[in-house]
């Protein structure tokens, strides 16, 4: 889009239907001839992974009452026009973000002005309790407005569908469709307020007891002298996790005082995400002070956790998502395995940039693990599609998600929370801890390790560079890395994966992606990925090696971050 279009396309923001204040922003901007401009204009923001994402402002790439308002409006035709034999509900929550209870409100107006039912929570509340409050009210539709971990200027607007996962095809092609038809002047915001209903504890009490349900066990002793800090990071899960785990039974809890208050400028922290040690600091320092066994923080819509443990030599380490995620899934499979409840029709949920080892490790349980594209909804897709046949007894990905059963259907830190305190319980009563647990399983499959870099690359020009570094990969893939030979490339946009030796190529069977991952002889991994959500593409990387006495994890950790520094060398990437 020219200089002129994006002038062109802004004038439309100075006059009706846009009100007073939205059309002195885009006046200054357009009277200052600032290059801020331009970013707010050059496209509109379109769904990705996680939903719609950005930067609030006024401006049709920006997060406002009107481009909320427009997919709201795009939302409400289609729910019409699909439940044509009745009137149709939607769930909303929002989070501690600056404007998330208004956008919520105005979120509500307009589906109500379509003749809509709305459940909105009083109050903010955990993205989980959103996906679970939409299948419990029975509603057609979910609406959460979050932005997740992102700076505080960011918000954003998730859907989920009647299952209580996030819109996935062909839902999302044709909301994308309605909302395509929809100009600005069509939205009603006038809003019907007999038809929307407050929610909140009578949720909140359901909700609490079935993740206390799903996620421990009663045969479980000494939950009250397992010693826990928990931060929510000036997030939403202070409303609900404190709650939880009171009601299992964890009563020494500490809270990190100076994170305990919702507030969206995230001031104690750099950014609000579990992912960055960093963003535990505080929760750590009091762990160390009054030798805590585990460190619970959760990001803002408490939907991500990130977990500290007590290494061999007593000190705080930090798990990745994907040590995490082995250390869930193992306690599940084993809770169903020693209850009788394995019988070949059960199966794990993982992404494609998720650690192979969870493969491994279902396997050696008699369970199957389905991998699909990044992202929660699509897990939540293989429930929905297993329901009577299939049972699923949990999955999770890489970036600090879990899900515990599927009662509720994306990733969920509140049930999360629960039974990584759960499993820390376990084994402080064995003589063990968490790490040690890990160290076992790595022995008993493969000490695997992974690790991940994004590169930021903001604006115009930024999207430009990540599209190119897309094509460049495709059209000149890597051929060696570390030595060792790629023999597959994975290109999910072309659903191809081909062999790079002898030239073979077999079909993808999964939704198109713009993924390419590589993968090597030995199975050493990388993929690169653009965010859908971000101004940034990711690079996953996965090596691993035997481990044949638990004494030699140190060591053989450090040769793998090796290799793997290597590679990054190697690609250019560092």
């Amino acid at each position: 889009m020219n200089t002129n279009e994006i002038i062109n396309k802004a004038k439309q923001w100075i006059k009706t239907p846009f009100d007073s204040a939205t059309q002195n922003e885009i006046q200054e901007l357009l009277n200052t001839d600032s290059k801020d401009l331009t970013d707010r204009f050059y496209k509109d923001l379109e769904f990705g992974t996680g939903g719609m994402r950005g930067i609030m402002g006024a401006g049709t790439n920006r997060i406002n009452k009107y481009t909320l308002g427009k997919n709201t409006q795009g939302l409400s035709n289609y729910l019409l026009s699909t439940f044509k034999d009745k009137q149709p509900k939607v769930a909303i929550a929002f989070d501690c973000r600056h404007n998330s209870k208004s956008f919520a409100q105005s979120v509500a107006d307009v589906f109500s002005a379509n003749g809509i039912v709305v459940y909105l929570f009083e109050d903010l509340r955990a993205t989980p309790e959103l996906s679970y409050a939409v299948r419990e009210l029975d509603c057609d539709a979910g609406i959460v407005l979050t932005a997740s971990h992102n700076p505080p200027e960011y918000n954003g607007y998730k859907v989920y569908f009647n299952d209580g996962g996030q819109i996935i095809p062909p839902q999302d092609g044709a909301i994308v469709d309605e909302i395509n038809k929809v100009k600005f002047e069509d939205i009603k915001f006038e809003a019907n307020n007999a038809l929307i209903h407050l929610i909140g504890e009578e949720i909140d009490k359901k909700f609490a007891v079935e993740a206390v349900a799903n996620s421990t066990s009663k045969e479980t002793k000494n939950r009250d002298q397992l010693k826990i800090v928990f931060t929510s990071l000036h997030g939403t899960s202070i409303t609900m996790v404190p709650r939880a785990l009171e009601l299992a039974g964890f009563t020494d809890v500490h809270i990190v005082e100076e994170q305990r208050e919702p507030n969206g400028d995230f001031p104690t922290v750099a950014s609000p995400n579990p992912e960055e040690p960093a963003a535990l600091k505080m929760a750590t320092d009091l762990a160390d002070k009054i030798g805590a066994d585990i460190v619970i923080g959760t990001d803002p819509d408490c939907d991500r956790l990130g977990i500290a443990v007590r290494n061999l030599e007593n000190e705080l380490v930090l798990l990745n998502g994907n040590q995490t995620f082995a250390v869930l899934v193992d306690a599940l499979l084993k809770k169903w395995k020693q209850e009788g409840r394995i019988n070949g029709k059960q199966f794990v949920g993982s992404t494609i940039v998720s650690t192979p080892m969870i493969d491994v490790l279902a396997n050696s349980y008699g369970v199957a693990t389905k991998v699909g594209l990044t992202g929660f909804k699509w897990i939540a897709k293989m429930i929905r599609e297993a329901e009577g046949t299939e049972e699923f007894i949990g999955g999770g990905e890489e970036s600090f998600g879990f899900m515990v059963g599927d009662f509720v259907r994306d990733k969920d830190a509140v049930s999360s929370t629960l039974l990584a305190c759960e499993i820390a319980a376990i084994a402080k009563n064995n003589g063990s801890s968490i790490y040690a647990d890990l160290l076992q399983l790595y022995k008993d499959h493969g000490f695997y390790k992974e690790h991940l870099i994004s590169v930021v690359k903001k604006g115009v020009e930024g999207a430009q560079e990540i599209q190119q570094m897309m094509v460049d990969m495709r059209n000149s893939p890597i051929t060696e890395m570390h030595g060792e030979k790629v023999k597959y490339l994975f290109d999910y946009e072309t659903s191809v994966c081909k062999d790079l030796i002898t030239g073979e190529e077999t079909v993808i069977d999964l939704p198109k992606s713009n993924v390419l991952i590589y993968q090597t002889t030995e199975g050493t991994r990388m993929a690169a990925r653009p965010s859908g959500t971000e101004p940034k593409i990711k690079f996953y990387f996965s090596v691993h090696t035997g481990l044949n006495d638990v004494a030699d994890a140190k060591q053989v950790e450090a040769a793998l971050d090796q290799k793997i520094q290597s590679i990054i060398k190697e690609c250019k990437l560092n």
